[in-house]
């Protein structure tokens, strides 16, 4: 599985790598007893926003190269300035109060939603299951419901209008070549592989609005990764009553 290598991805977990942690202090770090330098740790929404890019499976050194275009250069925000004491005199934010974080896993989440709704549209036809049907119904119509809030938050966050993630293959997304073999399933062997898509999207989306609710700022952007969080955490308890998860026995 390659690792997204977005601009957005790349300047975060670079920042981190090369100790850019905003303008340089005025003072010089304490020295360690030994005389080394003090570490400056990341300040907390820094971490915050690479654990929700880090759950999303971008950055990395070595990986493989994406497979669609490079993307449209995009506006990132910068981590807080650093005193000499390693503490961080400011959240970065964004207008409106948003965080790193909080965009992050805002444009993660719109980018995760909509390809999962490409499989919700095509399984109705080819699930035999009543009970299924109903359920891929509610998280259809749940996911229709969250992504106007999702892409109205984005908007006044003033993140990029493109979004960075757009066509990428990242945990909990359904490839072109998944998405093909729905549109072929039918009968168990479509329930099976709408279980397994469905399972993979909402288990990562309920990491990611966890590490969200959990770091992130912005009071209604927090709240609707909680609503997210428990949501969908229900959906896939639902799914495994109507069909269970099986396991492959090993060699």
């Amino acid at each position: 599985m390659w690792m997204c290598q977005c601009r957005f991805c790349r300047r975060s977990e670079r920042d981190v790598a090369d100790g850019d942690h905003g303008e340089p202090a005025e003072s010089a770090p304490r020295p360690r007893p030994s005389g080394g330098p003090m570490p400056v740790r990341p300040p907390r929404p820094l971490l915050g926003a690479l654990l929700v890019l880090a759950l999303a499976g971008c950055g990395g050194a070595g990986s493989d190269p994406p497979r669609t275009g490079d993307p449209s250069p995009v506006t990132t925000v910068g981590p807080p300035s650093v005193v000499a004491d390693g503490g961080p005199t400011a959240a970065p934010t964004t207008p409106g109060g948003f965080s790193g974080t909080d965009t992050a896993w805002l444009q993660l989440a719109i980018a995760m939603d909509e390809r999962f709704l490409r499989v919700l549209d095509l399984v109705p036809g080819r699930l035999t299951d009543p009970e299924l049907v109903v359920l891929a119904g509610r998280i259809a119509a749940d996911h229709r419901a969250v992504l106007p809030r999702l892409h109205g938050l984005h908007e006044r966050s003033g993140g990029p209008t493109t979004n960075p993630h757009e066509g990428h293959d990242m945990p909990g997304m359904a490839t072109a070549a998944q998405l093909a073999e729905v549109r072929r399933a039918t009968g168990r062997a479509a329930a099976e592989l709408f279980a397994t898509l469905a399972r993979a999207h909402l288990d990562q989306s309920v990491r990611l609005a966890r590490a969200e609710r959990e770091h992130g700022t912005e009071p209604v952007t927090r709240a609707i990764a909680a609503e997210i969080e428990r949501t969908r955490a229900g959906q896939r308890s639902h799914l495994d009553r109507l069909l269970p998860a099986t396991v492959t026995p090993g060699p």
